[in-house]
């Protein structure tokens, strides 16, 4: 937690000199973001407790179809120079399915045959900061900063009968590298590119004493078009994913602790984008 205290410090100082600099000619700029579109689960497979089972979700889990998908920011720019991102992403997944196979989680064990409920619930909320490398460049931009997500998982497995039920629940914080640059291809259209990312020990990057291996990558790629000085319309490809393996000893759960958690997701969408 050390570390990511500092980075958040490193960059709120770094903005507030920039400030003192040139307060008197600070403008600011404010957007508001939201995209709805579906969500396809490429790959995804989770294992709860070292003897647990290792779960696929695609072939057993009912994550075979494609799921509602919405997203939601708030943006403030400073000057051409700096962007501050608030972002909320619900990613709450639910399916019904019959067991062709025992599977257990945490110690609990859900017999073949058994029919149940799966929910994997990660939303999160992520916090951006980037710094415009170009800013008086009014066709091209790029910036590049550091962003800190908040995930709150709730993953749960429950019979159909009542009878048997598996809860795994956490929150987490986890920083990373970003990057963003759009290119305007003429008065109306443009293009965007956006990617948060890092592969990490997250024990190193927290301050944690656990041994947790963990990685997020949530790129994407847009073609816009403005339909007015205030108003954008945009159609968005998508990839999120990433997870972790390791072992939480602070916080075992029902279990022995031992989480490996690995998805990959392809996300499309439209959306619509108002300055103000």
């Amino acid at each position: 937690m050390k570390k990511t205290y500092l980075l958040l410090l490193f960059l709120a100082g770094s903005f507030v000199s920039q400030s003192q600099n040139s307060s008197d000619t600070a403008r600011y700029q404010f957007r508001a973001v939201a995209e709805l579109g579906f969500v396809s689960v490429l790959s995804h497979q989770i294992q709860l407790g070292k003897n647990g089972t290792n779960f696929d979700y695609v072939k057993s889990g009912g994550q075979d179809v494609l799921f509602p998908v919405a997203r939601f920011s708030l943006e403030m720019q400073v000057r051409n120079r700096h962007t501050f991102i608030f972002l909320y992403q619900p990613l709450g997944i639910e399916s019904k399915v019959r067991l062709k196979e025992d599977a257990t989680f945490d110690n609990t064990t859900f017999a073949a045959g058994t029919s149940m409920k799966c929910l994997y619930n990660f939303p999160f909320y992520r916090f951006s900061y980037l710094r415009e490398l170009f800013p008086s460049n009014k066709k091209f931009q790029l910036g590049v900063g550091a962003t800190i997500q908040i995930r709150n998982a709730t993953i749960t497995f429950e019979s159909l009968d009542g009878t048997r039920f598996s809860s795994n629940r956490g929150v987490g914080i986890v920083p990373a590298l970003k990057l963003r640059g759009s290119l305007q291809l003429n008065r109306i259209f443009y293009t965007e590119i956006e990617a948060d990312g890092i592969y990490a020990p997250v024990s190193y990057l927290n301050g944690s004493d656990n041994e947790v291996v963990g990685a997020i990558l949530d790129a994407s790629g847009r073609v816009g078009a403005n339909i007015t000085s205030s108003h954008s319309l945009f159609l968005n490809l998508r990839y999120l994913g990433g997870g972790a393996t390791g072992t939480d000893t602070d916080d075992p759960g029902p279990g022995d602790g031992y989480v490996k958690n690995w998805l990959h997701f392809a996300l499309v969408s439209t959306g619509f984008v108002y300055k103000f």
